[in-house]
């Protein structure tokens, strides 16, 4: 497995300025605006097949209706998850990881993985992620990147697959955070744009940890961001950003 070298730009959910997030219609798509890392929301259907999805609820950005954890996988392959997006984008389905991990095979992307446990699901999300990702991840790819608002989520990805870079996610900077990072073993700190101010990232670079900042929309929040030494930034519209 080749070492993770990750750039500034990163397509959030794919390119979900452009097409519908968290689709493989929505990496191509950022593939496509020269994005080389994407990232992408990984939760658990009720048959424990990692998929790529945000919410809790399949209303937003599917045809279909309640948590989904109370759907199989067949199930969730029968709902249209691009027509709220665009009419264009109709039929388009929710993928699995194994899906996406093929098609970033076929396009050379690198991936980070955040791990977007239902509720109560947290440790078993992480598990089953790692196990699967042990079978399935291709030796030409860089090793992804896995991140997680839920520590409980890491620190059981962490156990089975430790030698996997990961992240603690933060929408504002707790000030415990260090300690938290140390006893999780993260590399690396993803903090909100909005909430970030200079000291922070000076303060997180000097522990020897890495910065990267979501999500950023307009290039002169980037380039202020850069500036101050954060190291990535998560947008859903890559081309707007140098």
């Amino acid at each position: 497995m080749a070492e993770a070298v990750v750039p500034k730009i990163i397509g959030h959910r794919g390119a979900a300025g452009h097409a519908p997030e968290n689709t493989l219609v929505s990496v191509q798509r950022a593939y496509d605006l020269g994005v080389r890392w994407i990232e992408v929301d990984v939760k658990l259907s009720s048959d424990d097949v990692p998929v790529l999805f945000h919410d809790d609820k399949l209303e937003r950005t599917t045809n279909g209706k309640g948590p989904i954890t109370r759907k199989r996988l067949n199930e969730l392959k029968d709902l249209d998850a691009g027509g709220w997006f665009e009419s264009s984008f109709a039929g388009e389905r929710i993928p699995t990881l194994v899906e996406l991990v093929a098609t970033s095979a076929r396009l050379g992307l690198g991936l980070n993985l955040e791990l977007k446990p239902s509720p109560g699901e947290e440790e078993k999300t992480g598990r089953v992620v790692a196990e699967v990702l042990q079978v399935i991840w291709p030796a030409e790819l860089p090793a992804p990147m896995i991140s997680s608002f839920k520590p409980e989520a890491l620190a059981a990805f962490s156990g089975v697959a430790p030698d996997m870079e990961r992240a603690l996610l933060f929408h504002k900077l707790p000030k415990e955070w260090l300690l938290q990072a140390r006893a999780l073993g993260v590399s690396a700190l993803h903090c909100k744009a909005r909430h970030l101010k200079r000291d922070h990232v000076d303060a997180i670079r000097d522990s020897g940890l890495a910065v990267r900042c979501f999500t950023v929309n307009e290039d002169e929040d980037a380039q202020r961001l850069f500036r101050w030494g954060v190291g990535s930034v998560f947008t859903d519209f890559p081309d707007r950003l140098a």
